[in-house]
């Protein structure tokens, strides 16, 4: 299998020297094409800030994060954004949809930022396989938690991404739509080859994921 994404030693801490608290303490991990992994840890654990290193949002203090080889520690703003629009998909808790821009429309957007033209074709097929071609033409204010949901997947999939990063993706969600979702996004990692790795603090959503890693203080155990 090829690795996608891969992290050296990564530390990062809050405070000064008086009083610091390590959020990361030299993790070192490596994902897999093609693989759903999930992180999981309570609430302060530093799950989340690994995420947003991972993203290319948030810097450490020490160590490497390799994207298909690169290393986007040490690139300019102008590269990262691109890298974000490129190579990154999102999918956040609160969904993060546009109010006012259909389904369809939210999931294009990246795209269009990026001045490519989208295949519709392809579009339908991937909200189909997510069960929301019937919500196409809908708001978000027209649709489920869960429908919302799997919009944001569908728009993170959509630009066809290196590696899609789920914050608590179902953290607003009951608990049927919630194993709903997380299905659907290992069926995603199936079907389009896609590496997901998703931040929970529910075991129960991560036992849907291909490998479970468990994160306390920093340190994953």
């Amino acid at each position: 299998m090829r690795t996608v994404l891969e992290c050296k030693e990564i530390s990062k801490t809050y405070g000064n020297d008086a009083v610091k608290v390590y959020a990361l303490k030299s993790c070192s991990l490596t994902f897999q094409e093609g693989e759903f992994v999930a992180i999981v840890g309570k609430s302060g654990s530093g799950k989340s800030t690994l995420l947003r290193i991972l993203g290319t949002l948030d810097q450490p203090d020490e160590g490497e994060v390799l994207l298909d080889g690169e290393d986007v520690l040490h690139l300019s703003d102008k590269k990262l954004s691109e890298i974000r629009r490129r190579k990154i998909g999102f999918i956040y808790q609160d969904y993060s949809l546009f109010p006012e821009y259909t389904a369809y429309e939210n999931i294009i957007m990246p795209i269009h930022l990026d001045g490519r033209k989208e295949n519709k074709e392809t579009v339908w097929e991937m909200m189909g396989t997510l069960g929301i071609l019937k919500c196409k033409d809908k708001f978000p204010s027209e649709m489920s938690g869960g429908e919302q949901q799997r919009t944001a997947i569908a728009r993170a999939l959509c630009i066809s991404p290196a590696v899609i990063l789920a914050d608590e993706p179902t953290g607003n969600l009951d608990a049927e739509n919630a194993g709903e979702v997380v299905m659907l996004m290992s069926k995603a990692a199936r079907i389009y080859n896609q590496t997901i790795i998703m931040v929970t603090h529910d075991r129960q959503m991560a036992d849907y994921a291909d490998r479970i890693l468990q994160i306390a203080d920093g340190v994953f155990t």
